[in-house]
């Protein structure tokens, strides 16, 4: 290894797989040669695979998870990473950092990686323009169709389900869950040369804030705030909070200065001959691409949710889509199993009722479906040794990978921007070196389901 590459750099915890393996391909595309780890990673993993690193992630569910779920998850999770000696330890969020003070809150999260890394400062960078994500003067924006909205009056995330985003000004919405105090380096601050911006954060710093929050409207900004963050993070301990605009800004930095070397180029993967697609995802946009990808031939596989989530029930309803599953593939059909189809399919209204029936907390719904779709996963992958599958939802990613045995995945190719093709590590043999693409909700165009199947953008 070259002296460039003789220090890992950075080290970040996802709070779902999408999200980490969209941090993931931002280092690697860059030249930071990055591992994800799924769950619990041994310090004898770790330091198994770190001689060949610049960057270690865990991909975590706490997106998911109530505060008191967080005690017991994150301060062994944040002090692993913080053990790793790197000068930027990042608590990777959604890009449209929803979140609140019961479900997923990052300002709790904070609390406790200031309680365990004890970092110097912290920092919120969280502007992706590559996806269209904005911060400006604090609120954040994201773009919809061709239109740009603030947080709290975005189409969708208004009205997300778990975590509706009710405020756009980050500083106001992180304050409802941490008493941390944040500062704003807004747009105009961001025009200054680079000695005063620099001096300005010291500024914020010696005047009592803990965490500094960037505006970000563009690449360029991205790359001032990887400058100022590296020569900061060479004498001090950094905490940040963000979407992958932080691995972006870091790792072209990075690249640039020569302190990663070119990575090579990513040619495509290639096309199998059948694909199995999972998804929990309730978006429009997955809707679309559902619909497109039974257009094109593959069999369309609705799950009845109600009676997955329904003990007495759940092994018959995942045996009958593990044999039409089965049906299909032997056919010589690709499939796409489905949780629902859009925000407005009728089954989440019955599976709603019937967890209530149940008496089990609408907050674990996802989980609980997810967790199911990963056994019907496995089973699939199992019975017909088939090497590539796509799973597309937050939620669905986190928690059905983690049925498959994988401890850890690297980028093969990118796809499109935040949901990529990895391969995986794993003990079981059935497991190791599958193709594994993830997507999230919004993510992707109507023919992303048939660009994993052929393995090219």
């Amino acid at each position: 290894m070259n002296a460039p590459d003789s220090r890992l750099l950075f080290a970040f915890y996802g709070d779902d797989f999408t999200g980490s393996a969209d941090a993931m391909e931002a280092l690697t595309i860059n030249g930071v040669k990055t591992a994800l780890f799924l769950g619990h990673p041994t310090q004898e993993r770790l330091r198994e695979k770190l001689p060949d690193l610049h960057a270690v992630g865990i991909s975590g569910v706490s997106r998911t998870m109530t505060p008191p779920q967080m005690d017991a998850e994150l301060p062994d999770q944040l002090a692993l990473l913080g053990s790793l000696g790197t000068g930027i330890v990042h608590y990777k969020v959604c890009a449209t950092f929803d979140s609140s003070p019961a479900i997923g809150s990052i300002g709790h999260a904070t609390d406790i990686a200031f309680e365990v890394i004890k970092p110097d400062y912290g920092v919120i960078v969280q502007g992706i323009p590559l996806l269209g994500r904005y911060i400006a003067f604090g609120n954040h924006f994201t773009v919809y169709g061709d239109d740009r909205f603030r947080l709290d009056r975005h189409p969708v995330m208004s009205r997300h389900p778990i975590t509706p985003m009710s405020e756009g000004d980050l500083r106001v919405h992180f304050g409802m869950q941490s008493t941390k105090k944040v500062k704003l380096i807004d747009l105009v601050h961001m025009t200054e040369s680079d000695q005063a911006l620099s001096a300005r954060f010291d500024r914020c710093i010696e005047d009592g804030n803990e965490i500094i929050l960037f505006d970000t409207l563009n690449d360029d900004h991205l790359m001032r705030i990887g400058e100022l963050l590296h020569n900061k993070s060479q004498s001090a301990k950094i905490f940040g909070v963000g979407s992958s605009g932080f691995e972006y800004a870091m790792a072209r930095y990075w690249r640039r200065q020569g302190i990663v070397e070119e990575p090579a180029p990513f040619g495509p993967a290639g096309p199998v001959d059948r694909l199995i697609v999972m998804s929990g995802s309730a978006a429009a946009n997955t809707a679309e691409q559902i619909r497109y990808t039974v257009s094109q031939g593959f069999a369309g596989i609705p799950i009845n949710t109600d009676r997955l989530v329904d003990q007495s029930c759940a092994e018959e309803e995942r045996n009958r889509v593990i044999s039409a599953g089965l049906e299909a593939l032997a056919a010589g059909r690709s499939v796409v199993i489905s949780a629902t189809i859009g925000p407005d399919d009728p089954i989440i209204e019955k599976t709603r009722d019937s967890i209530k029936r149940q008496g089990i907390e609408q907050s674990e719904t996802g989980t609980l479906i997810a967790r199911q779709q990963g056994l019907i996963l496995r089973e699939l992958v199992k019975e017909t040794g088939l090497g590539r599958v796509c799973v597309a939802g937050g939620d669905t990613c986190s928690y059905s990978l983690r049925q498959l045995d994988i401890h850890s995945l690297e980028l093969l190719m990118p796809i499109v921007p935040a949901a990529p093709l990895c391969t995986t590590s794993s003990d079981n043999q059935r497991f190791d070196g599958l193709q594994v693409a993830s997507k999230g909700g919004q993510i992707g165009a109507p023919n992303y389901f048939i660009q994993v199947l052929e393995g090219k953008v």
